[in-house]
């Protein structure tokens, strides 16, 4: 592909601090960049923990976990939005509730919510899709009142803002991924992000085997192996240095995408007080066949594009419904285009005239 979906920036920064690991022989999951690498994270989101795991889906289980979350209670989640997000909760072995989703911001908001809601409900997980954060405040006002648990997916959102807040910090438990095609990337990783000592604890102990805090190899909870290596540690810090630059070069991709194709395409809405880390470019076609006809149409070009996700109600595992209309239609009509931020905007002018003339939209 001559433009892939995305393309992440490795430097002789990362270089240069894996190097460092390899000659200290603090390869595995302990050693000096892993505190690092939380301390900067966790600076950055406005939190006092963040604690590495080895990816972001795993984050989600433990963030699921440490909310108190088990057998017969139901969390109420976006249908649109990846698997990882519903996955977590089953994990638990709790039930995951799917709300549809705004057909303009394309999150689940409380109108979404309150429909859903049981005497079985233990928590609400709002996901920032491809990097925007839903209205949280209504959302963590009906927690209130409902005593319920909020967990914030912001794996995608790295970087976003929500009223002056940082994506991470919008609930009482935040996730983060640092997968090979996001914002910045240790290859694999993730991070639990949150203000609450408890949960930090708990999360810290149940991500190292269960592994007692004050006694080697007694372990007083059922744990999983969870942590994030040294190695993976020391990109993340290269990456950390960084990350200002990217986002704000990703911000400028998105609205040179936007200013030319917004005349036949559809963009995700931005929240009143949002601002989106734009982790993907994503927009709408006029129906189901047009989106189909410009990936083939880019694809053949050396363009690389991903369809959005599917609605987690169409999985076989999951139960089907009929109450997503939005999900379904927005699914149905999404795709992304390339959007790493070493992307040059003479790269992204050329990607939307071959949008426009696949769409039929213009020569």
């Amino acid at each position: 592909m001559k433009y892939p979906i995305y393309l992440p920036e490795i430097t002789t920064r990362e270089k240069e601090l894996v190097l460092e690991c390899l000659d200290s022989t603090w390869i595995s999951s302990r050693g000096r960049f892993i505190e690092e690498f939380e301390r900067r994270v966790a600076e950055y989101v406005g939190v006092r923990h963040a604690i590495a795991v080895m990816n972001g889906t795993v984050a989600l289980h433990l963030a699921v976990l440490a909310a108190g979350i088990g057998p017969g209670d139901e969390v109420i989640l976006p249908d649109f939005t990846y698997i990882a997000s519903a996955n977590a909760v089953r994990y638990a072995g709790a039930v995951p509730v799917l709300a549809d989703v705004d057909p303009e911001t394309w999150n689940m908001g409380v109108e979404q919510i309150l429909p859903c809601l049981t005497p079985r409900t233990k928590a609400i997980m709002t996901v920032d899709v491809y990097g925007m954060p839903p209205d949280m405040d209504p959302i963590l006002k009906l927690a209130r009142q409902r005593d319920l648990v909020v967990i914030e997916d912001a794996a995608e959102s790295l970087g976003a803002e929500y009223r002056n807040r940082r994506a991470g910090n919008l609930g009482n438990i935040g996730v983060l991924s640092f997968f090979g095609n996001k914002t910045i990337t240790t290859g694999e990783g993730g991070m639990v992000v949150t203000d609450d000592d408890h949960s930090a604890g708990v999360i810290r102990q149940l991500r190292n085997q269960g592994n007692s805090e004050t006694t080697r190899y007694f372990h007083d909870l059922l744990g999983f192996n969870y942590r994030m290596t040294n190695i993976q540690a020391a990109i993340g810090c290269a990456q950390m240095e960084r990350l200002n630059r990217i986002l704000e070069r990703k911000r400028e991709i998105q609205d040179l995408y936007r200013e030319n194709l917004e005349e036949w395409f559809t963009f995700q809405r931005i929240e009143e007080g949002c601002r989106s880390s734009h982790w993907m470019v994503s927009l709408m076609a006029r129906d189901a066949g047009t989106r189909e006809r410009v990936m083939l149409g880019l694809n053949r070009a050396g363009i690389e594009t991903r369809p959005f996700f599917l609605p987690v109600h169409s999985m076989p595992f999951y139960p089907s419904q009929e109450d997503s209309p939005v999900t379904v239609d927005i699914s149905s009509r999404g795709f992304n285009l390339p959007s790493y931020h070493l992307l040059r905007d003479e790269d992204v002018l050329e990607i939307c005239k071959e949008v426009r003339i696949c769409a039929g939209a213009t020569s």
